[in-house]
């Protein structure tokens, strides 16, 4: 277990330093901030997509909620993770590709995910960047889903003014922090729509 963490922090660090701004991070996310994102999702949901899964740790995370790796479409920009996530994950479907040309690609061939989770760190993405990704991501959720982001920040990672251009709502759904650094969960959603837990709280 220690050499592949090593392996991972090596390859992190590889990734990092050759696009800092893409990855966001010196190391992979806890396993206390996986559970955090991943916790409102089960394999009822149908598909999931991953935006930016690095070493997979979320990955590991929703296989641990039993969603199935047929059902996941793993979106990894960096090129060493997404050869990692390959091999670790053989049954998952993997697009080499930036996470922000996702309205272009017919993922399910006419079906939709259930939900997205989302490693991106959108903190330090352009304004149209970042509406690019969740647009995306939305065109390919069905009614209902929801798009799952942490942050390392104060607030939502994705502006008011962006959430309201596209018709969505954030709500903070959890903290890791015991992460390092601590971090927040945000579910962003449909504003039309009301997640199927809302009613159970």
């Amino acid at each position: 277990m220690t050499a592949t963490l090593s392996f991972d922090g090596i390859t992190f660090l590889r990734e990092w330093l050759a696009a800092p701004l893409r990855v966001g991070a010196l190391a992979p996310s806890g396993a206390t901030l996986a559970r955090a994102i991943t916790a409102e999702i089960g394999p009822e949901m149908g598909p999931v997509i991953e935006l930016g899964p690095g070493t997979g740790v979320f990955t590991r995370a929703l296989l641990d909620r039993g969603v199935a790796e047929r059902d996941l479409t793993l979106v990894e920009a960096g090129s060493e993770f997404a050869v990692m996530l390959e091999a670790r994950f053989p049954e998952a479907r993997v697009l080499w590709m930036d996470a922000s040309r996702l309205r272009a690609v017919d993922l399910f061939g006419g079906g939709q995910a259930g939900a997205v989770v989302s490693g991106l760190p959108l903190l330090s993405m352009s304004p149209r960047k970042v509406v690019a990704i969740l647009d995306g991501a939305f065109r390919h959720l069905k009614p209902g889903g929801a798009f799952y982001q942490f942050t390392y920040g104060p607030g939502c990672p994705a502006p008011r003014p962006i959430l309201d251009r596209l018709g969505l709502k954030a709500s903070r759904v959890g903290r890791a922090l015991s992460n390092v650094p601590p971090a927040t969960v945000y579910r962003i959603q449909r504003r039309s729509q009301r997640h199927p837990t809302e009613g159970w709280r």
